[in-house]
């Protein structure tokens, strides 16, 4: 039973290239871009912080991209490592006083740096284009091969959030993610034991800035455009609704949280309107009904109702191993 999810993830992540319509293609590729930053989402959720800024650090790797690639000639590779590298060192200055503050204020504090980052890129039109967009930005390539094929940049955008994937999962099942867990359950504990909480939490919000502004990046050379909309408070709602209804308990909930959101905001683009409804409905339902999300309801729903108490306990504990995992 363990392996069921992998196999699963394998045919979702296989479909597309099957379907080979280059509108799926679009939408997967968004889906893979949204399942890295609703990953690293995930890590600050497991420390208890909510994290509003993850949205600014995207901008911030896309436009550092964007303009390393446009006025320096830099290669995409290479400007897609600089900027995951801005990002990482903004997060090592800001978390030693973001991260000593916790709760509301936390999230406000974050909320804010978002804003002020976002109004930066509205206001220095002559650097980042202001509300007019960034436009001409160079695509995706690599050794001066030039990924014009969608098939071939859905493929970069998967390994990118299957690394993502792979990397939140084993440290969650690591003791290193027992160790995170605890900093949000009981704080004091963790510290009598020697774990230095501080120095854990800047670690982590680093870790998940690097992870958005890699996906920031992969978004400026797929996309071809940028405009400040793109990273505002928005984004940082969709990345806490994806854990929220995907299961923020584990690696598979941001994961099924994007393939399910992404897909219904395309489906809703032409009617906005009906958007934020279709989002509160789903919060309400999720949060009263189905707290452990997604990956909650598929462990219970594999537990084959015919089977003996023994052996059925023992499903749902294989499968709940599996998918939580």
């Amino acid at each position: 039973m363990k392996r069921l999810p992998f196999a699963l993830l394998a045919v979702a992540a296989i479909v597309p290239w099957l379907i080979g319509d280059r509108y799926v293609l679009h939408v997967s590729i968004m889906i893979a871009i949204m399942a890295m930053l609703a990953l690293g989402m995930n890590l600050m959720l497991q420390i208890g912080q909510l994290s509003m800024a993850h949205s600014a650090f995207m901008g911030i790797g896309a436009y550092t991209s964007a303009l390393l690639t446009m006025r320096l000639g830099v290669p995409m590779p290479l400007a897609l490592l600089i900027s995951a590298l801005l990002c990482a060192l903004v997060a090592a200055a800001l978390g030693p006083v973001f991260l000593r503050i916790k709760g509301v204020y936390f999230v406000l504090l974050t909320y804010a740096f978002g804003q002020i980052v976002n109004l930066a890129f509205q206001e220095w039109t002559d650097l980042f284009g202001g509300n007019g967009g960034l436009h001409g930005i160079p695509k995706m390539s690599a050794f001066g091969y030039r990924l014009t094929d969608p098939a071939l940049v859905y493929g970069v955008a998967l390994f990118f959030a299957l690394a993502s994937f792979a990397l939140v999962r084993a440290i969650l099942r690591s003791d290193i993610g027992a160790l995170l867990r605890s900093l949000e359950a009981d704080e004091p504990l963790s510290r009598s034991l020697g774990a230095d909480a501080l120095a854990w939490r800047i670690a982590v919000f680093v870790l998940t800035a690097t992870m958005a502004g890699v996906a920031g990046s992969l978004y400026a050379h797929i996309i071809g455009f940028l405009s400040p909309d793109a990273f505002g408070f928005r984004l940082s709602v969709d990345l806490v609704v994806m854990n929220v209804i995907g299961g923020a308990a584990s690696a598979w909930g941001p994961l099924l949280g994007a393939m399910l959101i992404v897909p219904l905001l395309e489906l809703l683009r032409g009617v906005k309107e009906y958007q934020l409804l279709a989002y509160g409905g789903a919060l309400i339902v999720f949060l009263l009904f189905f707290r452990d999300g997604l990956v909650g309801m598929l462990s219970k729903i594999s537990v084959r109702p015919a089977a003996p108490a023994g052996s059925g306990a023992a499903m749902a504990q294989a499968v709940e191993r599996g998918v939580s995992r």
